[in-house]
């Protein structure tokens, strides 16, 4: 039996490894496992929304994520008579002090996974691959589990046990949650390939010359494309070279693109389903183990990354003494979360059948928030925002000249305290206070933190780790406010409840 740990994460796609992230920055012992021999190679996920880039921001990836891609191309729609109209993925928009990621970014998802595994090495951990989850035993301490490795079976205890590990999930499914929803009737193929033929300025869509559409498009930060295309429901599909050059010929009426060479195939049904429940005891589920979606408007990925995210604060404060319970607000955030996306994922491929590619302002997940979470505290202090909304971003400077932004005061582990003016709250372990006005710690010289969060004199707004506005509190609230700290904010606790950072290998 190996030597336990808090966490064992299953799964080292992108919703596992942001979860090892977030619980490496927290110092939580924790090992993260994957069945596969070597890491995930293909491009199934390639949108990263504007909020999931702020998420990458406080990870401390948000760069090297735009280095490894670009933005999306233009999409050139072609009719079968030869013609072709162009049309852009997402409206012009440009970017504001409040939100400085207007566009969704296009990295394929082994490149935005291979930025995980640096930053997670650079944290002082990495997955194991070739390590299966086999079976698992639930306990009074946390879970027992069965682990097939290259040096044989093996047990290990965790006290939390966390399933990234797919649609599939053999977490899930051991522990017996239903996983209703539907399969919506559309099986396709998607193909990173080498080819010739097209150029790499526009996304390639035609109307299919009879035989169906098929959608081809240059893949950012390589000399690759993706093909994908609805194929029949059943029976055994051709991915070779040859083959996807002949079907592009079918669906196109062109012979003049040829594949070189296939990278990575693969073939699957749409689904639309979600998890009964995201909890069972020490257990938990998160992104496709717990939803799958189809693959329009980017949001399998995003939602994923951002149920990790969410997870990943409370799991290590209640490692550091917080109560149980917070944990139970995983599940009550999040998966409202997924239900709409859910809804809006079948949505768009209803319109992406029909031609239409356009995306709203839904699926950039800027407006996603937690107003009905136990976490949000009822305020009648005066604000522009509640709690539960995302907190905006704006510019600021430091009382020493220097321009910051507010996602600089909040990138890390810690809460966030913003005052309208002099603070009368108190120093907490685990919480950054910054008193803003003239004359202050940090000046609103553009008059940007006024506009966008409209808090009264002295009124104070508390930021959670990931983000998200907890509470509004007067002056006269210090109370209030120490209550809830008390209750959740166990961050400057962590590194001696857990021990130092280990390795996350077995």
């Amino acid at each position: 039996m190996r030597e336990p740990v808090d966490v064992l994460v299953c799964g080292a796609g992108a919703a596992g490894m942001t979860l090892a992230i977030e619980l490496a920055r927290r110092g939580v012992r924790f090992a993260l496992i994957d069945k596969l021999a070597s890491p995930f190679s293909g491009s199934r996920g390639k949108g990263i929304q504007p909020r999931t880039q702020e998420v990458f921001e406080d990870m401390g990836i948000l760069d090297r994520t735009m280095a490894a891609g670009g933005v999306y191309p233009t999409v050139r729609r072609y009719s079968n008579d030869g013609s072709h109209v162009d049309q852009e993925v997402t409206s012009a928009v440009d970017p504001t002090p409040a939100e400085p990621y207007p566009f969704p970014l296009m990295v394929p998802q082994f490149k935005t996974e291979a930025v995980m595994r640096e930053r997670l090495v650079e944290l002082g951990h990495a997955p194991e691959f070739g390590v299966e989850l086999t079976g698992m035993v639930i306990g009074a301490d946390g879970v027992d589990a069965r682990l097939s490795t290259p040096e044989g079976q093996q047990t290990f205890h965790a006290r939390y046990l966390v399933g990234a590990d797919g649609g599939r999930s053999m977490v899930r499914s051991t522990l017996g949650i239903g996983f209703p929803g539907k399969t919506l009737g559309v099986r396709a193929i998607v193909a990173d390939v080498v080819l010739e033929g097209l150029s790499r300025d526009r996304w390639h869509q035609f109307d299919g010359n009879g035989a169906g559409p098929i959608a081809i498009c240059p893949l950012a930060g390589t000399d690759l494309f993706q093909i994908q295309a609805p194929v029949a429901l059943d029976g055994d599909i051709d991915l070779t070279a040859a083959a996807l050059t002949e079907r592009i010929a079918l669906h196109t009426g062109r012979t003049d693109v040829t594949v070189h060479s296939v990278a990575w195939s693969s073939t699957y049904n749409m689904n639309a389903r979600l998890a009964d429940r995201y909890r069972d005891g020490p257990v938990f589920l998160v992104g496709d183990a717990a939803h799958v979606h189809p693959p329009t408007g980017g949001q399998g990925l995003n939602t994923s990354v951002q149920d990790a995210y969410n997870l990943g604060w409370k799991l290590a404060a209640v490692l550091a003494g917080a109560p149980e319970a917070l944990l139970d607000t995983y599940e009550a955030e999040r998966r409202p979360v997924a239900t709409d996306v859910l809804g809006l994922s079948t949505r768009l491929l209803a319109g992406f059948k029909t031609g239409d590619n356009r995306r709203t302002r839904e699926v950039q997940q800027l407006d996603i928030g937690y107003p009905t979470s136990p976490l949000s505290l009822s305020s009648q202090a005066a604000s522009r925002l509640a709690p539960g909304n995302r907190a905006p971003d704006a510019i600021v400077r430091g009382a020493g000249g220097s321009p910051t932004r507010l996602f600089n005061l909040f990138k890390g582990t810690h809460w966030t305290l913003l005052v309208n003016g002099a603070s009368t709250f108190l120093p907490s372990a685990g919480l950054h206070i910054h008193s803003i006005g003239p004359g202050m710690e940090i000046e609103d010289h553009l008059d940007q933190f006024a506009r966008f969060y409209g808090l009264g004199e002295g009124v104070a707004v508390l930021v959670r780790p990931d983000g998200y506005l907890a509470g509004i509190f007067r002056r006269d609230q210090v109370a209030v406010l120490r209550e809830y700290l008390d209750r959740y904010c166990r961050l400057g606790e962590v590194y001696s409840a857990v021990g130092p950072v280990g390795r996350s290998r077995l």
